[in-house]
Parts: structure tokens; C-alpha cells; sequence
């Protein structure tokens, strides 16, 4: 255990909460001093749910230690089961009332409930939150599901059934990707027969061992129950999880395998828009971009395939909170050739980031800060989120339309840093600088102008101060029709062969020895001159400008270091 600003996941007993809280007429009583009922927040607040979790607390406090505090567990216990009325009781103990010891299972069983009571055991300081969420969801399953196996009637002359097992409350989606993957199901000619344990009631939890399989939408929370569900009742579950294009047809396949379908005329329809658009002129300048990928290991390794094989992302990192499945992210991480990152640490995967120097980073809530203090483009891909990730608006993630949604969210923030610099480069400019009056006010407009002419001339670009660098007019290309005239970018400057001829300058004075230890320092004006350079190449101009002077020896990289390696790779 450690001290820290930021949590990935909560203890135990918050995973517990999750479950309780997507199900209905369940009630959880938690045995837990007075703090620990924060957890409604996540809830209320953060999902903004329209009630409050089914969780008693005993909210015991200091003074009670002295007394006999189980009586007040089944003093509350009693309370819930005749105020709230349930189906099934799920009991247990948060992070600090373990420590006391007073056996929640044990104390309720005592009181002979005419419900089913599921204790949970949840070990707070060796597991978290998504362990809890999958323990509580197998032992409800394991409780009221049984062990007596159904005969299912042969699948000639019926349509299959399945189970949706996974989404939970305070679920990063959950809502929407259950809507997208039923709608799919449905097309393939597959019935749901239960979703859970989001919506699901006791009464469909005794239903489960009825489908013909399961569909494990989130491994994290439904592998262990599947896992069972298999080994007691014969049923077979998924393994592909469907975000991405690609992703989601190998689901349908392998679906379609299971119930005994044909998949042929649902994958003809093909119905995303995200490969087409992301073969589209508008999309060809994002090819190898990079990017950094850090979330729960089924949504972290999904993001990675898709930035790879569907948008031509350069995947220069990938890992996971999820020590549980870190042997997943490892497989996944040498299709790529990087390094796994298996941390719950923020400050170390911030340092990884850093060092990795994305043009783009897909995480959690927390990345989407430390991009913002790197001053990257950042897109959420998984819990933990805030709440503005969980929209009022159809937006899953899973599914042809969950990538189309990925593609949306993961490259209109490159986009709008493209737009972003283009303003940032004109602010200038005589009819976009802040003291201009709105272009469609023509006596305004003009007015402005007529003060500009006047007045001194504007600043110089970045590129006009540089006397010693001449561009030459490049190649007119043919006109196409079909394809919309893009403005050169400083990336093309920067970049594309012939485009510019550079008299060379004096180079920065070389350090003494040419093999200085660690990489070249920068002056406060090359840093603020680096800044100038658009968000989508800065990180290959900065890699470029530090190979250039560790080559000749530039202990320190000036604006004059700066252009020169633009001069020499320009070349």
C-alpha cells in the first residue's frame, strides 16, 4: 500500500458496489466506519445516476470500537432486508472494517434471512477494484445460478441464445456497447437471453445456465464467471472482444460459429464508416503517427490493434493498471516491439509517456491530464473516467458503430491541434489578430485595415526571420478533381526532399568531446521556438534536432541548432 494523489482503481469492495449497483432488487450492506460511504459519489456524481447505489453501511465510528459492532452489522443487515425488500443480500466489509474482523457472512447467515445471501470476501490490500467487481459477479452467479445442468434442445429448428455478461454500473460505455452488440446479435438471427449483471435481477441470474453460450464482453469482470459457467454448465463463451472493424467481424465469425449462423450477409453490409474514412485524403497526413496506449488490459490491447492496423498509428507504448492480465498486454506489446508497461503508478507512466514522445495518447482519465501537462492530444479509451465520459448521447465503443465513434474521438484532436496551429500561425495577420473586428462587419473590416496599412508592419513568421533560408517554388502538382487542395503544412516544409534550398550558417559551437553524456540541453529560446512548430510534428522535429547535435557534439541547442538540423533532414 502507498500513499498517493491518484487511484487507478478503488479497493474491493468498490468492485462489489459496481455490481450491486447495475443489478436490480439486490442490496449490498457494507460493513464500514462513517468516511467510507464516499463511494455513492462515484456513482451519483460521476455516472450521474438517477438514485443511489442498494448499499446499507453500518457507518460505525470510533466510539463503537469499544462495543460489540457486530450487533451492528446485523442491526443493519435486519433493517435493509425489511425496509428495502431484495431478492438477495450481498454482505461484506470495506478496506478498514477487515481489519476488525467481525465476519459479515457469518453474522448474516446467523440471521436466517428468507433470501439468498452471498458473503463476499474481498481482501483489501492485496486486490482492487476490478478483482472485486469479477469475485462479487462469479459468487452471485455461483450462489443463485446452481450447479444443476440445463438440457438445452438441439439448435436445428431455433433460434440460438446467448448471454451478454460483463457491462456493471460506473462501466467506461457499458450502456451503449450493450445496445450495439444486441442490435449485431439480433442481425446474426441470436436472442439475448440475459444481460448481466448490468439490469439483470436475481431471477435472471437463475436463468443464465439456460443459453447456448455466452457472449464476454469484459474479461475483467465476466472471465471468471464464463470460466465457471463452462465448467459446470457446458456453455461456451466468446473471446474477441469487438472494438474496431476488424475486431468485430472476427466476432461475428467466431458468434457465428457457436450458434450454428450465417455470418455471410452481415459482414457483406460492412456498416462502419471508420475504414473508408480512414483511407480518405483527409485522414493520409495521421499515417505513423505516434501513440501511446494505457487503459484496463481489454480495452488497452483492442486500442492498440485498431491504431495500428486501421488508422497506421505507430503504437510506441502500451500498458495497463490490470496486473491480472499483464500476460495478455505482454503478447500484445510484441506484435509492436515495445516495451509493456504493467503499472498502477501515475507518476511512472507519465515518465513513460515523456520519454515515448507520442503525437497522440489513448488512456484512462489520467492520461488526459498528464497529455494536457505534456501538451498532447489525448483521447479516453477506458475506465477511470470523469464525467464527461459518460455522454447523453449514443457513443459505444464496441461494434461497426463503436469504431466509427473510436475514429471520431481518437482523430478530431489531432485535427483540431492542425486548426488550432493554422489560428496560431495567422494571429498576425492583419485581419486575424485579437484587435481585428469580425470579417463580416465590411466598414469595421475595413477600417482595421485601413489602421494596419498605416501602422508598422506585423511581426515576421518564424520562417521569414530565418534570412538565410530561401524557398524555391515547388512543383506544380496536377489538380485532382476529386481530392480537396490541401495547404502546405510545416510538416511538408519541414520535411519533403527539394523543397527548400538552405544556405548553410555557422553551426553552434561543438562541444569539446563529441560523446557528451546524455542528451543535448536546451535554451529557453529554442524551447520557445520548438513550441512554435504545429503539436503533429514537434516531437519528430525535437527527436531530429537532438540526434542532429548529439551527432556534431552541441552540448546546448539554440534557434540556431534548431534550424540547422531542419536544413540538414530537409535536405
Amino acid at each position: 500500500m502507498q500513499l498517493t494523489l491518484w487511484t487507478y482503481e478503488g479497493p474491493p469492495h468498490v468492485g462489489a458496489m459496481r455490481i450491486a449497483t447495475a443489478m436490480r432488487d439486490v442490496h449490498y450492506v457494507l460493513h464500514a466506519p462513517q468516511g467510507d460511504t464516499y463511494a455513492d459519489l462515484l456513482f451519483t456524481m460521476i455516472e450521474r445516476r438517477d438514485r443511489r447505489p442498494p448499499v446499507t453501511y453500518t457507518t460505525f465510528q470510533a466510539r463503537d470500537l469499544g462495543g460489540d459492532t457486530a450487533e451492528l452489522f446485523k442491526t443493519a443487515a435486519r433493517q435493509a432486508y425489511e425496509r428495502f425488500a431484495p431478492k438477495a443480500m450481498l454482505v461484506g466489509s470495506s478496506c478498514t472494517a477487515e481489519l476488525i474482523q467481525d465476519d459479515p457472512g457469518g453474522l448474516a447467515q446467523a440471521l436466517q434471512l428468507p433470501v439468498p445471501v452471498v458473503p463476499l470476501e474481498l481482501p483489501a490490500y492485496q486486490r482492487k477494484e476490478n478483482w472485486g467487481a469479477a469475485e462479487t459477479f462469479y459468487q452471485v452467479v455461483r450462489a443463485i445460478a446452481g450447479t444443476t445442468r440445463v438440457e438445452r434442445a438441439p439448435l436445428a429448428g431455433r433460434r440460438p441464445l446467448c448471454n451478454l455478461l460483463g457491462p456493471t454500473a460506473l462501466g467506461f460505455r457499458h450502456r451503449d456497447d450493450v445496445i450495439e452488440i444486441t442490435r449485431l446479435l439480433q442481425q446474426l438471427g441470436v436472442d439475448v437471453s440475459v444481460t448481466a449483471p448490468l439490469n439483470a435481477s436475481p431471477d435472471d441470474i437463475a436463468r443464465l445456465p439456460q443459453a447456448d453460450f455466452n457472449v464476454v464482453l469484459y474479461p475483467e469482470t465476466a472471465g471468471q464467471a464464463a470460466q465457471w459457467l463452462q465448467r459446470i454448465h457446458g456453455q461456451p463463451f466468446t473471446k474477441t472482444i469487438p472494438i474496431g472493424v476488424g475486431a468485430t467481424r472476427e466476432f461475428i465469425a467466431e458468434v457465428a460459429g457457436l450458434a450454428g449462423v450465417d455470418a455471410a450477409g452481415v459482414l457483406a453490409e460492412n456498416a462502419s464508416r471508420a475504414p473508408w474514412y480512414s483511407k480518405s485524403v483527409d485522414s493520409t497526413y495521421l499515417t505513423d503517427k505516434r501513440v501511446f496506449v494505457f487503459g484496463d488490459a481489454s480495452h488497452a490491447v483492442a486500442a492498440a490493434r485498431v491504431a495500428a492496423r486501421e488508422l497506421g498509428f505507430k503504437v510506441v507504448g502500451l500498458g495497463t493498471y490490470s496486473r491480472e492480465f499483464a500476460r495478455e498486454v505482454r503478447e500484445a506489446a510484441k506484435l509492436y516491439g515495445v516495451e509493456p508497461l504493467i503499472s498502477d503508478d501515475y507518476l511512472e507512466v507519465e515518465a513513460r509517456i515523456a520519454e515515448a514522445q507520442p503525437e497522440l495518447v489513448l488512456g484512462t482519465q489520467m492520461e488526459r491530464h498528464i497529455a494536457k501537462r505534456l501538451r498532447l492530444p489525448c483521447a479516453v479509451i477506458s475506465a477511470p473516467v470523469h464525467v464527461q465520459d459518460f455522454p447523453a448521447r449514443y457513443a459505444p465503443q464496441m461494434g461497426f458503430e463503436g469504431a466509427n465513434v473510436l475514429f471520431d474521438t481518437w482523430v478530431h484532436p489531432l485535427m483540431m491541434g492542425l486548426e488550432e496551429h493554422l489560428l496560431t500561425m495567422f494571429r498576425e495577420d492583419f485581419e486575424f489578430h485579437e484587435g481585428a473586428a469580425a470579417s463580416h462587419l465590411s466598414h469595421a473590416g475595413g477600417a482595421t485595415h485601413a489602421v494596419h496599412a498605416a501602422g508598422p508592419a506585423a511581426p515576421q513568421t518564424v520562417a521569414a526571420q530565418d534570412a538565410q533560408v530561401h524557398a524555391e517554388p515547388a512543383p506544380q502538382a496536377p489538380h485532382m478533381p476529386h481530392m480537396p487542395q490541401m495547404p502546405l503544412t510545416a510538416d511538408s516544409i519541414a520535411i519533403a526532399p527539394g523543397a527548400l534550398q538552405v544556405t548553410p550558417k555557422a553551426t553552434s559551437a561543438p562541444a569539446e568531446s563529441a560523446q557528451a553524456a546524455g542528451p543535448a540541453a536546451w535554451s529557453a529560446d529554442a524551447q520557445k521556438e520548438l513550441q512554435k512548430i504545429p503539436f503533429f510534428v514537434r516531437g519528430k522535429a525535437r527527436r531530429n534536432t537532438e540526434r542532429f547535435a548529439a551527432e556534431r557534439g552541441v552540448s546546448t541547442i539554440t534557434v540556431e541548432t534548431l534550424y540547422d538540423a531542419k536544413a540538414h533532414f530537409g535536405r
